[in-house]
């Protein structure tokens, strides 16, 4: 598990342009958080750091939205969804087996439907009297090989980001 303090909107479209310079085709990554923790602001960061110059926006109503950039961007938000057997309409079993990234918005209310090999960005509101309101703490989970091959690179990521955002 890997940790990050985010202090605005702009801190985390950086930290997630990081990370999308280690994705590869194939990759799975499930966005979790609360209502408002910053999942869609992630994907427009992951984006322009795969080199997407289009408009980034939330898939709520769509369900799915696919980008074209240095990689396949494949953006999909289950909110919505009543039943997992709906993510089977989706199609996602062809995503994740395309030669893109796949980005998940609300990954976890899906998970027992996925393969076991993801990294999971949980953003969570940072709370307390002289926290700003756009504060979030970033936690990275990777589970497991794809990911767990790649942790060191990941922590490498995000002390550089510390460090010196952008990377």
């Amino acid at each position: 598990m890997i940790r990050a303090r985010s202090r605005s909107p702009e801190d985390t479209r950086k930290l997630a342009a990081c990370l999308a310079e280690l994705a590869q085709p194939g990759d799975l990554l499930l966005l979790v958080g609360d209502l408002g923790a910053g999942k869609t602001t992630f994907t427009q960061g992951f984006a322009a750091g795969l080199d997407i110059h289009e408009p980034v926006t939330s898939p709520t109503f769509t369900l799915a939205r696919e980008y074209h950039g240095r990689l396949l961007l494949h953006h999909l938000d289950v909110f919505r969804l009543e039943q997992v057997s709906e993510v089977l309409d989706l199609g996602l079993p062809e995503l994740l087996d395309s030669d893109g990234v796949t980005l998940i918005e609300w990954g976890d209310a899906i998970r027992q439907a996925l393969p076991n090999d993801y990294l999971e960005v949980a953003l969570t509101f940072v709370d307390g009297p002289i926290n700003s309101p756009d504060e979030r703490v970033v936690v990275l989970s990777p589970v497991g090989p794809r990911w767990q091959a790649r942790s060191d690179a990941l922590a490498a990521a995000i002390r550089q980001w510390i460090g010196e955002p952008p990377c």
